[in-house]
């Protein structure tokens, strides 16, 4: 007999799941984004149609794979769920295309990653509702053009600049920007998650959590689960001074700000006497990669008010000398 790993696959085994809104009431945050889906897919339902395509693009962790949950539980139909990456041959696009039911959804998550032999493939399936395949090299090559059943096309992405102005004209139904999310929309968030973790707590630690989320409800829900984790563990309910514990092992300070984060503010401030510095030089001194500087860390130091940029170079401002000076105490 096989011997049991002792791991459920239930609700409580994916976590990530569990924690997915399953309604549009249960979605906190984005009310424009999803008062205009509301309006385009209510009608398409009405009219018995397929709704048109819609791209939702913006940072990760701010919701776009649930919207499109969402979308498809909204019309009532399948979503077929693949990703850019996924895509590499026309051959691919084809299987899942020829395999969908009238009126499913599709779900293409970084679709900025398509290559662009398949955005070419796709064009004529997403306007005309056909696709084009073509048989054969040389003079013997033919083309045969297959029709689909009608679908939505939903894409996430989060590089929408990568994305030719071809494929983003396509998107008929609509391009929608998810935005950061509030303290308030993240404390929310937060107290539904520990209902669903059968975690009990209040509002100010909730509060104090939510503060160091860098407005992303997947975020916030990771820090959740990494207190719950040590709280589990000591034998004790969620407390203030849990939070706090787990904030220092994970080495996230007031603001939300990670190791990485501070070892470029520290090497601006200190080493470059707050600048201006280049890109290139703040990656050698910190041992950072550039990409992961320029996407990941900078853009959530300009939010805060900690960095500059500019044609000079990145500049430290003096709320970053006031922050490091706080937590060097």
């Amino acid at each position: 007999m096989e011997k049991s790993s002792g791991f459920s696959r239930d609700g409580a085994g994916n976590l990530d799941q569990t924690l997915r809104p399953q309604s549009w009431d249960e979605y906190i945050g984005q009310d424009k984004t999803k008062e205009n889906l509301r309006i385009l897919l209510t009608a398409a339902r009405e009219r018995g149609h397929a709704a048109e395509h819609i791209l939702l693009y913006g940072p990760p962790g701010l919701g776009k794979t649930t919207l499109a949950h969402l979308i498809a539980k909204t019309l009532g139909t399948n979503m077929r769920t693949t990703s850019g990456p996924a895509i590499e041959r026309v051959g691919d696009l084809a299987a899942i295309l020829t395999n969908l039911s009238p009126g499913d959804v599709l779900f293409i998550d970084e679709i900025h990653r398509l290559s662009k032999s398949i955005e070419e493939v796709l064009y004529p399936a997403m306007e005309s509702g056909v696709l084009d395949i073509i048989i054969g090299k040389g003079p013997s090559a033919r083309t045969v053009q297959l029709e689909l059943p009608p679908f939505t096309l939903v894409a996430a992405t989060t590089r929408i600049s990568l994305l030719s102005a071809p494929l983003r004209s396509r998107f008929s139904g609509g391009t929608f920007r998810l935005e950061f999310y509030s303290e308030g929309e993240i404390a929310k968030i937060l107290t539904r998650s520990a209902e669903l973790l059968d975690i009990s707590t209040n509002e100010e630690i909730m509060n104090d959590i939510a503060t160091r989320c860098r407005a992303t409800p997947r975020t916030a829900n990771y820090l959740l689960k990494r207190c719950r984790d040590l709280a589990q563990l000591e034998g004790t309910n969620l407390s203030h001074e849990v939070v706090d514990r787990t904030f220092t092992l994970l080495e996230i300070d007031v603001l939300g700000l990670g190791s990485p984060d501070r070892a470029v503010l520290e090497a601006i401030v200190h080493k470059f006497n707050g600048g201006p510095v280049g890109l290139n030089t703040i990656a050698a001194a910190t041992g950072e990669e550039q990409s992961t500087i320029e996407d990941v860390i900078e853009p959530y130091l300009i939010r805060q008010g900690l960095l500059e940029r500019t044609p000079r170079g990145r500049i430290a401002s003096a709320l970053a000398y006031a922050h490091l000076e706080d937590i060097g105490k």
